[in-house]
C-alpha cells in the first residue's frame, strides 16, 4: 500500500473514530476521554497507557471542553495539525447536529415519560464509565510506586471530597507539584560524560 494511501486511511479512521465516539456517548468528557482510550491505546496501539494518561491531563488543565481538547491532542499527536483539524470536526459534529434537533423539539422533548426514564437508564451507564476511568488512572499512580504520587492522590480526593475544593484548583496545584518534583527528579539525576 502505497504512504499516500496509508496516510489517507490514518485520517479517516481518526475522523470516522471520533465521530462515531462522539455520536454514541453520553455523559461528558470522561465518558468520551474512556472510548477514545480504549479505540487509541488498546485496539489500534496509536498511542500509549502512559502518553493517554498525559494527553488527559493537559486536556483536563486546558480551558475547554475536555473531550474536545482530548481529540485536538490525539489528532495532532497521530497526524498532525491536519489530524487536529479532523479529530475536532469528528468530535464537535455529532453533538452539534443532535442539538440543534432537540432544541427545534424542546418543548415535546422534556415532557415525555419515556425519554425521562431512558436518561435515568443512561446515567448508570455513565457511572460504571466514570468508575472505569478513574480505575485506570488509579493503576498508573499504582505502577508509579512513587510516595510522593500516592499523597498527591490521596490529598486530593480529599480536598475534593471532604473540603469541596474547586476541582480547578486541585488540578493546578497537582500540576505544579507534579512538575516541580520531576524537575527535582531530573536536576539530581546524575549526567553522563
Amino acid at each position: 500500500m502505497s504512504e499516500k494511501k496509508k496516510d489517507k486511511r490514518m485520517l479517516w479512521t481518526l475522523f470516522k473514530t471520533c465521530f462515531l465516539i462522539s455520536a454514541c456517548t453520553f455523559g461528558g468528557g470522561m465518558v468520551i476521554i474512556s472510548m477514545l482510550q480504549k479505540k487509541f491505546v488498546e485496539e489500534l496501539h496509536w498511542i500509549s497507557e502512559e502518553e493517554a494518561m498525559d494527553m488527559v491531563a493537559i486536556a483536563q488543565s486546558s480551558p475547554g471542553v475536555m473531550a474536545v481538547n482530548t481529540s485536538i491532542i490525539i489528532g495532532y499527536h497521530v497526524a498532525g495539525l491536519t489530524g487536529a483539524i479532523l479529530t475536532v470536526f469528528g468530535t464537535v459534529l455529532p453533538p452539534m447536529v443532535i442539538l440543534t434537533i432537540l432544541s427545534a423539539c424542546y418543548v415535546q422533548f422534556r415532557s415525555n415519560y419515556l425519554v425521562a426514564l431512558i436518561l435515568k437508564g443512561m446515567q448508570a451507564g455513565v457511572v460504571a464509565v466514570m468508575m472505569n476511568v478513574s480505575i485506570s488512572m488509579l493503576k498508573n499512580v499504582v505502577k508509579d510506586k512513587k510516595v510522593t504520587s500516592w499523597i498527591m492522590l490521596i490529598g486530593a480526593a480529599i480536598a475534593a471530597v471532604w473540603f469541596k475544593v474547586d476541582i480547578i484548583l486541585i488540578i493546578l496545584v497537582c500540576g505544579v507539584a507534579g512538575g516541580l518534583l520531576s524537575w527535582w527528579e531530573y536536576r539530581n539525576v546524575p549526567k553522563e560524560a
